[in-house]
């Protein structure tokens, strides 16, 4: 009896700890996201409102991005702002994955991980649309 007590604080104190980590993400990534976006504004205005790109065009994909960001392009780092925002939600997915198997519920792991592979799949869904 004392043994299974002493499992149960301990993985209460492992679940407290796994919410505390799910928290410190979802600042941090909105945060960073806050910041890349800032910086890119700040370059937007330093260069008189040119985006870096023709009147009506913007990066789209990952390659075109990170040649755009490298390059200090404005358009390009706030892209990147917006993928560290979107990211951050499907991030704290993933760690809610492992939070209900370290919790041994199978289910909610099922359903978790289903809503990753969606979210996967809207994102090339959204990419080749």
């Amino acid at each position: 009896m004392e043994e299974q007590s002493h499992e149960s604080k301990a993985t209460k104190n492992e679940m407290a700890h796994i919410e505390t980590i799910i928290g410190r993400i979802l600042q941090i990534g909105v945060i960073v996201a806050a910041i890349v976006m800032l910086f890119g504004l700040i370059l937007l205005l330093i260069n008189g409102g040119n985006g870096g790109y023709p009147t009506g065009h913007q990066p789209t994909t990952i390659s075109g991005i990170i040649a755009g960001t490298v390059a200090l392009k404005p358009y390009a780092v706030m892209m990147v702002g917006m993928f560290c925002l979107i990211m951050t939600p499907v991030l704290r997915v993933v760690v809610s994955i492992y939070a209900f198997y370290k919790e041994h519920d199978i289910l909610y792991v099922w359903i978790t991980t289903i809503v990753l592979i969606i979210l996967c799949i809207s994102f090339v869904v959204g990419h080749t649309v």
